[in-house]
């Protein structure tokens, strides 16, 4: 039976084990500076970080600057990332978040909150994941669908709306650990708690999750 230990001290001991069991947990998109990670973040919106980097080696190799995005041509962009889901509508927000990097901010990524959100297609989370990966800043955590789901999982809120969500985790979890303790979620999240199938038996948090006791008596329902 998990340990029934306060949110504070469930928190602290989960970000303990998974700084363990992943000790290499990273932001999954591929890319080498501000921009690139940018841009690979506005397309992972709706599609797998896996197909945006199979289209970005690409991408990034013909559009290595904001400049160049800005100047493109809609259509051709477009085609270049058409292997992408909303493709046109990612297209054109990185073509216009690009022509205001130039025009207000000398062609680079400002590593403020208020600055990213204000660009067309870019929201607090594309915002957390290029400051806390790109810069180093700790502004917020990053909620995708993998730290919503561990979060309700593991007791840590029981908040569905990720902008809930994330002032929750906020208040639980060190500052200095908010981008880390989403890579660490998201490794677990994709390595072992899944959606459909969460490999309980063989978790790491197991004696601390709430959930585990339902999610075992599932899986003894189905032979499993």
């Amino acid at each position: 039976m998990p340990t029934a230990l306060p949110r504070p001290e469930r928190a602290k001991a989960i970000c303990e084990i998974l700084a363990r069991v992943y000790p290499d947990a990273h932001c999954e998109l591929t890319f080498s500076n501000p921009l690139e990670l940018l841009v690979a973040t506005m397309l992972s919106a709706q599609c797998t970080d896996v197909q945006v980097n199979k289209v970005t080696p690409a991408v990034f190799k013909r559009y290595r600057t904001a400049k160049a995005y800005a100047e493109s041509d809609l259509p051709e962009l477009e085609q270049d990332l058409r292997a992408i889901g909303l493709y046109r509508a990612k297209a054109k927000n990185i073509r216009a978040a690009c022509a205001i990097l130039v025009e207000k901010h000398g062609g680079e990524v400002p590593p403020t909150m208020e600055e990213l959100v204000s660009l067309p297609g870019v929201g607090r989370k594309t915002a957390n994941v290029v400051l806390g990966n790109a810069f180093e800043i700790n502004v917020g955590v990053v909620v995708d669908t993998h730290v919503a789901r561990l979060s309700m999982r593991l007791g840590l809120t029981r908040e569905t709306d990720p902008k809930k969500i994330e002032p929750a985790l906020m208040k639980l979890v060190p500052q200095e650990d908010w981008t880390l303790f989403s890579h660490w979620l998201i490794f677990h999240g994709r390595r072992c708690c899944k959606a459909l199938n969460p490999d309980c038996p063989n978790c790491a948090l197991k004696d601390l999750c709430p959930s585990y006791p339902k999610f075992m008596k599932l899986r003894e329902k189905r032979g499993r």
